[in-house]
């Protein structure tokens, strides 16, 4: 299992990409100010990409991230992760297998490949920590504007969640600067965002904004 708990940088805030409204070129450019603004953990997400297509822009991400000694993970596609050399891969309910990912992953990049999950329930999240996820994303805590299907997730069931596994968890959906009142006092190991770093008329100033009131809470 990949030593994501065990490594000494703060994982607060984890930027998740989305060029649904965005060139390539202006997603690179945000990443590259999330990360001076305290996100220390980017995900690539491109759902509509081609494999190769997919292994050109995440080349591109990952010499901005590696330059920065940012962790970046490629979202859904264990193949694209290992063909770069990414630092690890998230995986959604339809996606390949947690312990099929981490067995694979194992014998081709290593115990510290990282491999992040979904989960939405406390029995997805005890068998996504028990097939080898290192941390899970959990959500959506609102409605989101990304072109993702989402459920809602009560803030009941995240607790719940951060509970029963011994991994980090991630609330993840809607949230920005302005409405993570909900999740004070849930014990969550931090949060992802999207569109309040895509969308945002200053991404650095917003990651800042967001690094400082997630640790608030």
């Amino acid at each position: 299992m990949g030593n994501f708990e065990d490594r000494k940088t703060d994982y607060t805030l984890y930027f998740i990409t989305d060029t649904t409204y965005a060139s390539v070129d202006e997603m690179i450019e945000r990443v590259d100010a999330a990360i001076r603004g305290g996100a220390a953990i980017v995900q690539l997400r491109e759902k509509d990409r081609g494999t190769r297509e997919y292994i050109e822009i995440a080349t591109r991400v990952h010499e901005v991230t590696k330059k920065a000694g940012v962790p970046l993970i490629i979202d859904d596609r264990l193949d694209v992760a290992l063909a770069i050399g990414a630092e690890g891969v998230h995986v959604g309910s339809s996606d390949m297998p947690v312990d099929d990912v981490r067995r694979i992953a194992d014998k081709v990049a290593g115990k510290d490949f990282i491999v992040g999950a979904t989960a939405k329930t406390v029995p997805a999240a005890l068998d996504a920590f028990k097939k080898g996820a290192d941390y899970l994303g959990c959500g959506a805590i609102y409605p989101t504007t990304t072109h993702v299907k989402t459920t809602i997730t009560s803030t009941d069931t995240l607790r719940d969640i951060c509970a029963a596994v011994p991994i980090p968890v991630y609330a993840i959906g809607g949230l920005n600067a302005d409405n993570l009142e909900v999740l004070r006092g849930i014990p969550i190991a931090g949060v992802c965002v999207v569109s309040a770093i895509m969308k945002a008329a200053d991404p650095e100033g917003a990651a800042v904004k967001l690094l400082s009131r997630i640790r608030e809470l």
